[in-house]
């Protein structure tokens, strides 16, 4: 026998004694005793079955959140962003330690802030400006930078930014989604991959 599998013999010998002693101080039939050993065989064995499955059981419990409240799942490094109700998928970001939300969307070169969040967020704009061609035309924005920029445990620094004074929305743009080393939707799920 190896060392490592010593102790929990003992233990096991140890809860088998104080299970039959226990049954056996009650002077029980012996159909009623077993009865009772069985359902503490059980009772273990649950108890085990839960131990050792407990990381499964976390996963569940991460899908069931996610499903419920559309929170986004971490799974190892790849950060699962459950579809909203809208059909888009949206995400918290947080920017110089602030969360906004922020619509994922890959029809946009570079992640946009509004001038709100920008304010809230403290980035600074200065003179540089781009020409941006959005669904609702030419619009004039601020080019920009954010000192951190976080989606999950996903951590940018430095990271570009426009920010639109003309739309109250944030959104996730291709700059972030190519800096990832892989993203891809699964079902109902965006995933991204560091």
């Amino acid at each position: 026998m190896s060392d490592d599998k010593g102790p929990n013999l003992l233990y096991l010998v140890a809860m088998l004694v104080f299970v039959a002693s226990s049954l056996f101080a009650m002077r029980l039939p012996i159909g009623k005793a077993m009865k009772m050993a069985a359902a503490w065989v059980a009772i273990f064995g649950v108890g085990f079955a839960l131990f050792s499955f407990r990381s499964e059981f976390m996963a569940i419990g991460h899908r069931l959140k996610a499903e419920a409240i559309g929170t986004p799942i971490q799974v190892g490094e790849e950060l699962k962003i459950p579809m909203a109700h809208d059909g888009h998928f949206w995400v918290d970001a947080t920017i110089n330690g602030h969360e906004m939300p922020f619509l994922v969307d890959s029809g946009a070169s570079v992640t946009t802030i509004s001038r709100e969040t920008a304010n809230v967020s403290g980035i600074e704009t200065g003179m540089r400006v781009a020409l941006v061609d959005t669904a609702n035309g030419t619009v004039e924005m601020h080019k920009a930078r954010a000192d951190s920029f976080s989606v999950g445990s996903i951590q940018r620094e430095d990271f570009p930014l426009q920010v639109n004074d003309h739309d109250d929305s944030n959104v996730l743009g291709m700059n972030f989604l190519s800096s990832l080393g892989s993203w891809r939707v699964e079902g109902n799920y965006l995933v991204l991959q560091p």
